[in-house]
């Protein structure tokens, strides 16, 4: 294989693939990416197992050839280089780069060893949806940040995207403490609904993907499987098995008290309060009046604080203590500027919505005052 690359385009898609390659040296060929130079169409293809990106790279093929090269060193060398960069295979096992007056030789492994991208047809039946790239993005901002991160429950480290045939979209991250759900309408052609888990980490990789322009992106639906089509760029990632709580019996139906707050004023109170919550806990006490909100946080190895905030209330006067955190989390995923919370009792979850929008909900479970 012999190879000329601009620097940019190199170094852009190697960046790409860095959180996708496997950071662990359990299996070594993980830390490697394929590299896939052929005068018909070039791409470099990245995986850990779960996810896997294949993406087209720009550049000049004077020999084809396929080897598997390490992700992180070829970034890091890149990224001190200028201009065209050259590529050459010598002795399969080991890569020329060459930009300038710089060389580098490196050690490769074998295109053989590197995993097969699974069929997704190979499994039996598949289906395919079309969404607007932009409305899926929109999607994900709103909801990844509840999925748990580390959570023995495997399936809260995931996203639990439900289908029906009616054509509604419903998209859910939870992790015990907190919950976003976002509810939009698309175009489907399905026989029965579908639930899928997608990991938070291949969630997260997509949506870096999805970009600012108007294109639309394929998914395709296989048994253990979903592929994302985005132009030229493949984004496979292997679907979390088990079995997602009932969203629908968390969202909190008889909650009867109800805040209106401005959201920007909400979210600069919580961050000055908070600063002197307890670091671990993040933990704000909320004082709901008729016309006022008072926020307070205390401290006993560094001290007080307290702020407070026009809203409109309709309800007793009720104190409620949260995680600071988890409210601007889900204050950030909002677009609108007025938020809505609806309230029970002081250990109740509480309800959180956009005024005017009922398509994203909130619910953030109370600490112990």
């Amino acid at each position: 294989m012999k190879i000329k690359v601009q620097r940019e385009e190199l170094h852009k898609k190697l960046s790409d693939i860095q959180n996708i390659v496997e950071k662990k040296n359990t299996m070594p060929i993980l830390n490697h990416f394929l590299l896939t130079a052929e005068k018909g169409g070039s791409f470099i293809t990245a995986t850990d197992l779960e996810t896997a990106l294949k993406e087209p790279l720009d550049l000049e093929v004077l020999e084809e050839g396929k080897t598997c090269i390490p992700a992180k060193k070829l970034f890091e060398i890149v990224r001190e280089m200028d201009g065209e960069i050259s590529l050459e295979s010598t002795e399969k096992q080991w890569l020329k780069v060459k930009g300038g007056k710089s060389v580098f030789r490196i050690a490769c492994l074998a295109e053989d060893e590197f995993p097969v991208w699974p069929s997704i047809t190979a499994s039996g039946q598949t289906e395919e949806i079309r969404i607007d790239a932009l409305l899926l993005r929109e999607i994900v901002e709103k909801t990844l940040y509840a999925a748990g991160e580390s959570d023995t429950r495997y399936v809260l480290n995931g996203l639990l995207f439900h289908l029906q045939p009616s054509g509604s979209l419903c998209v859910v991250g939870t992790d015990g403490h907190r919950l976003a759900l976002t509810q939009k309408a698309i175009s489907v052609s399905m026989k029965e609904e579908k639930k899928l888990i997608v990991s938070r980490k291949s969630v997260s990789e997509l949506r870096r993907f999805l970009g600012d322009g108007g294109e639309s992106v394929k998914v395709i639906m296989g048994k253990s499987h979903l592929l994302f089509s985005l132009g030229e760029i493949e984004f496979l990632t292997r679907l979390i098995e088990g079995t997602y709580p009932n969203y629908e019996q968390v969202l909190p139906m008889g909650n009867t008290k109800t805040a209106t707050v401005e959201k920007e004023a909400l979210m600069k109170a919580l961050r000055r309060v908070s600063i002197m919550s307890k670091e671990r806990s993040s933990a704000v006490k909320a004082d709901f009046d008729t016309s006022t909100m008072v926020i307070s946080a205390s401290n006993p190895d560094v001290g007080e604080a307290k702020d407070e905030i026009p809203m409109t209330y309709t309800g007793d006067t009720m104190s409620l203590a949260f995680n600071a955190r988890y409210l601007l989390d889900a204050l950030g995923a909002m677009g609108g500027g007025v938020v809505i919370m609806k309230l029970n009792e002081p250990l109740s979850p509480v309800l959180m919505t956009e005024e005017g929008a009922d398509d994203y909900k909130c619910v953030i479970m109370p600490m112990r005052l």
